[in-house]
Order: C-alpha cells, then structure tokens, then sequence
C-alpha cells in the first residue's frame, strides 16, 4: 500500500469524477452519482437532489485540474479547496474502517465533503513526493487521470476500455508486420 485507505479511496474518487466530465458524460443522472456515493464509501450527509447532482458536476473541472497540474499549482489549488471547505482534521472510525481522517462534519454538503477528502488527500501525495503516481491516460485519443496506486507504477490507462483498445491495435499492428 502506497498511502493510507482513506487517502486511496480518495484518489480514486476524485479520479473518477473527474473522468465521468470526459466524453461520454458518466454522471448525468442522481442514481449514478447515489452508485458513486456508496461505490467510493462516502458518508455523511445526501441529498440526492439534482442540485446536489449539479454541485458535484461543476466540481469536475477543478477536479480535473488538481489531478494533473504541476507542483506549485497543484499545492495552490489544494490549499483553496482546504480553506473553501473549512477543514479541520480529526480521527474517526466507524463502520468497517478503522482509524482514518475527515475533515469536516458528517452534516457538511457533498461538495464541500469531497473538496475536502479530496485535499486531504492530495496533501499525502505532495507530501510524499508522489505526484508523479497522477498523470494522463496513455491512450492517444483519451484525456482521462489516471492513479496509479501499484507497486511497480505500471498503470498507464484509465481505464480497462482505453488498455483494451491499445493492447488490440498492438496486436492487429504486429499482425499486420511483414515478417
């Protein structure tokens, strides 16, 4: 493990949110954002309104940018999301997850939740020297984030549809090679 759980499940969340603004747009409707709600183990406060669903969606962009930024402007951006939230670290534990950071109250609104986990997070990263782990999917035609939480740093894909698209045009390529 590269980072503590929560930071890792934080990552992943605002990695995947800011991929759902790429084309095709995969957060359109209050179920898809209700299934990544509970798919990233977020708690707290729901209002599964679609104002909360438009709250999130205009998120996605700074999401996207705080992924992929350099240093300087990715600690800028981080330290805004911090104050705008009004986080304020504490330890908690509760369900299946032992002791881990949140760092506003369960009552806050979701954008501000995830502003915040996703800061925190963020925080792990940069302090780690491990921003290089956050970069571009390596698939020409693809402008998604992707983490890369392995061991080896091998992931160069967003997702198993862009590896799977490169690994079957690799293939048809060496197919097609005169031998």
């Amino acid at each position: 493990m590269v980072f503590a759980h929560d930071t890792e499940e934080a990552l992943r969340s605002a990695v995947w949110l800011a991929n759902s603004g790429l084309p095709p747009d995969t957060l359109t409707t209050v179920a898809q954002l209700d299934a990544w709600f509970g798919a990233y183990s977020y708690t707290g406060r729901r209002d599964g309104t679609p104002e909360e669903l438009e709250a999130v969606r205009a998120l996605r962009p700074l999401l996207l940018e705080v992924l992929t930024s350099d240093l300087e402007r990715t600690v800028e951006l981080v330290n805004t999301m911090l104050v705008e939230a009004h986080a304020v670290p504490r330890l908690v534990r509760h369900d299946q997850f032992d002791w881990h950071v949140h760092a506003t109250p369960a009552q806050a609104d979701l954008v501000t939740r995830v502003k915040a986990e996703t800061g925190m997070a963020m925080i792990d990263v940069v302090r780690a020297g491990e921003l290089s782990r956050l970069g571009v999917c390596a698939d020409d035609e693809c402008e998604g984030v992707v983490v890369d939480l392995s061991r080896n740093r091998s992931r160069r894909f967003c997702s198993t549809l862009c590896a799977n698209r490169n690994a079957v045009a690799a293939y048809r390529a060496r197919q097609a090679a005169p031998r």
